[in-house]
């Protein structure tokens, strides 16, 4: 499609005429593309539990640190994303991001075939699924762009909702694909279960053939049609407040390419930090809430020492750091989007881990946690839910905010995620102590969906807020770097629950999370909603 160099949907005027049009149609280019990244990006959560039941010879650990790898590097991504519109154009992004998510994809169907492929191909591959993850910032940024502020709550809302639908599209597609040789003898061979698997439909018995190399072959068929309709239907928006100086499509490709090598490249040297040297790391040990100030200050720093155009271009969008409401709504976010990320990423190999296995104690009365659950849930027939609802819902809690105001329906959802939090520290705790866990997944499973739904209506009403505080310049801007950072939501999580369950007391991990909600509570009331506030319930 064109470039279009005149933009502004406030006119009603052109926006009935032309503008809804032509935003309504990258709008729905926007979301299959998103849909994929998001299935892309956190796959390994599906991928890791089908790896537990067909044996493959990694440890439990070490399949939460792949999940923690996309984690962190999909949400490093972000950080460059962020500012890919204004220097590259949406047409142009979406296109080449969309297409680079077919490099890891076709990886993973190949090395999925051999279950004697080294851990370290796996990590790489995990590494690569980070693009999924980086391309929500740049989605949002560009959509941001395309329509009025009144509408941009549901906009926006549809956009990331119908966009996460990739993880419970992913959490359902990929066992249903992994049960039937679809790419005949080009896909490969099946291999047998040793454990108990299944689908929402059902369990599959051990002894059933799988073929989970499908896991990833099967976004081809997707992503390939995906990248032509944005090359041939989206648009560049050349006006002056969007990509008003964007280069030809090689060129921007090129600026696209090396400032995701920078985020690469900080987010490996972040998990060389903290991963042990049995897991390819540095074996140093340095804890995660050091090394995750680090990677984002050497990435936004890395990022403002690329010469000419970028660093002009960078400059003028740094200026949302001078903005305190910037760093508000930066941890806001992260309650709502990195809580539902973060839970989606962690969620399967959870329910695998605490309910699949018997806890049963010794002659010394220590715990044992490597009993088979012949009674428990299959992760893979009931993870999909939480997802599917937080992501669902999310376009109402767009809705409504834009009816009542952001920051008072994220006060009433912080509340609950609080409530909902504790509960399931209770249930899970109970269940990591008890030879029959499965008494305890319904209550459990119960709150987990509430704590999703809240997730995202939350997310939502955010969405809201940064649209009413922010002029467009910076609304763009602000939505890539607030989801950049929420986004590592999908690495603290499973990696903060594959320690607590490691340490066998995974409750702490979940009473963590709630700490961090109420600390959120007070944010958003005392920047939007306490008497006198700058910006009052926008």
């Amino acid at each position: 499609m064109s470039d279009i160099t005149t933009w502004n949907p406030e006119d009603e005027k052109f926006w009935e005429s032309e503008g809804k049009k032509i935003a309504n149609r990258n709008l729905w280019i926007s979301i299959p593309s998103l849909l994929c990244g998001f299935a892309v990006w956190l796959y390994w959560g599906i991928i890791t539990v089908q790896m537990l039941n067909l044996g493959f010879p990694f440890a439990k650990s070490e399949l939460f640190t792949l999940m923690a790898i996309a984690g962190l590097t999909g949400a490093t991504l972000r950080i460059p994303s962020s500012f890919f519109i204004r220097i590259a154009g949406g047409r142009n992004t979406v296109f080449f991001t969309t297409a680079l998510l077919i490099i890891p994809a076709t990886g993973a169907g190949i090395a999925l075939q051999n279950p004697q492929t080294p851990l370290w191909v796996f990590q790489v591959l995990a590494l690569l699924s980070g693009f999924g993850g980086g391309n929500f910032a740049s989605s949002m940024s560009n959509i941001s762009f395309f329509f009025p502020k009144k509408q941009q709550g549901l906009a926006l809302g549809l956009n990331a909702g119908l966009g996460n639908f990739g993880v419970t599209t992913m959490q359902i597609l990929v066992p249903l694909a992994m049960t039937v040789g679809m790419f005949g003898a080009l896909g490969g061979d099946p291999m047998t279960l040793v454990n108990t698997s299944g689908t929402l439909i059902g369990k599959i018995p051990a002894g059933t053939e799988a073929w989970i190399q499908n896991a990833g072959l099967v976004w081809l068929l997707f992503l390939v049609p995906l990248a032509f309709a944005g090359w041939f239907g989206m648009n560049n928006l050349r006006a002056d407040h969007v990509s008003p100086d964007i280069p030809g499509p090689v060129g921007s490709f090129s600026l696209i390419s090396v400032m995701l090598g920078i985020g690469f490249c900080t987010a490996l040297f972040g998990l060389w930090l903290m991963l042990p040297e049995a897991a390819n790391g540095s074996g140093f040990g340095i804890s995660k809430w050091i090394v995750l100030p680090i990677v984002i200050a050497s990435t936004v720093f890395a990022l403002k020492l690329l010469p000419g155009q970028i660093r002009n271009s960078l400059d003028r969008q740094y200026q949302i750091f001078g903005n305190k409401n910037t760093w508000a709504m930066t941890v806001i976010y992260t309650m709502t989007f990195g809580s539902f990320i973060g839970f989606s990423a962690a969620l399967p190999l959870t329910i695998k881990v605490v309910f699949g296995f018997s806890h049963i104690a010794g002659v010394d009365g220590v715990l044992t946690h490597d009993t088979v659950n012949p009674n428990g849930p299959s992760a893979l027939m009931y993870a999909w839910m939480g997802p599917f609802i937080g992501a669902l819902i999310r376009p109402l809690g767009g809705w409504i905010a834009d009816k009542v105001g952001g920051a008072l329906v994220t006060q009433i959802i912080s509340v609950v995620m609080v409530g909902s939090a504790i509960g399931v520290a209770y249930y899970m705790k109970a269940a990591y102590g008890s030879a029959t866990p499965e008494e305890f997944f319904v209550p459990f499973f119960i709150l987990f969906l509430i704590l999703f739904a809240a997730t995202g209506i939350g997310n939502g009403s955010t969405f809201r807020t940064i649209a009413m505080v922010f002029d467009k310049e910076q609304a763009g801007p602000v939505l890539g770097w607030t989801s950049a950072v929420a986004a590592y939501g999908a690495f603290i999580m499973p990696k903060v629950l594959g320690e607590q369950i490691k340490a066998t007391t995974p409750e702490y991990a979940l009473y963590g999370f709630a700490t961090f909600y109420a600390l959120c509570i007070v944010i958003n009331w005392w920047f939007y909603l306490r008497p006198g506030a700058e910006h009052k319930n926008p």
